[in-house]
């Protein structure tokens, strides 16, 4: 009996307790829109300086979840529209110049390529190159959550 009590009485101040984490913050909000300075190109991508100021903050982009490699995984690639061919799985397709590789708290199952989410997570800005995978990015979220919206 004393054991029930006890389990009750940790369950409802948990209940009551606040919502902490990444979603609980206010993280400057990202869009698509900002990664890059207007006018550059394909080849000639300049971050903007909205990005550069957030680099290293906790930032919320929204976006989509680009089709992982694996079931559960700790990584993903949000994309601005929803893509359903995954681009490693497929020797024609391309990325999009304007994704974001998210490097995941935890690993986590995908949603539907179609599903809008939303992810926060410490913004990291340059070329970087995964020892596990060999993927290049240029912006990255780390220790990031999601949610679908």
């Amino acid at each position: 009996m004393l054991r029930r009590q006890t389990l009750l009485s940790l369950g409802a101040a948990l209940a009551a307790a606040p919502v902490t984490g990444a979603f609980a913050s206010d993280p400057q909000i990202i869009a698509f829109d900002d990664l890059y300075a207007p006018g550059g190109s394909a080849l000639g991508l300049k971050f903007s300086d909205r990005l550069l100021a957030a680099k290293g903050k906790n930032v919320l982009m929204r976006g989509f979840m680009a089709p992982p490699l694996k079931p559960e995984s700790d990584f993903f690639v949000l994309t601005r529209e929803p893509v359903a061919v995954c681009p490693f799985c497929a020797a024609d397709a391309e990325w999009p110049s304007d994704i974001v590789v998210i490097y995941l708290r935890r690993v986590a199952p995908p949603t539907r390529f179609s599903d809008p989410i939303e992810v926060v997570g410490e913004l990291d800005v340059g070329s970087f190159t995964d020892v596990v995978t060999g993927f290049v990015s240029q912006i990255r979220l780390l220790d990031a959550s999601y949610r679908k919206l």
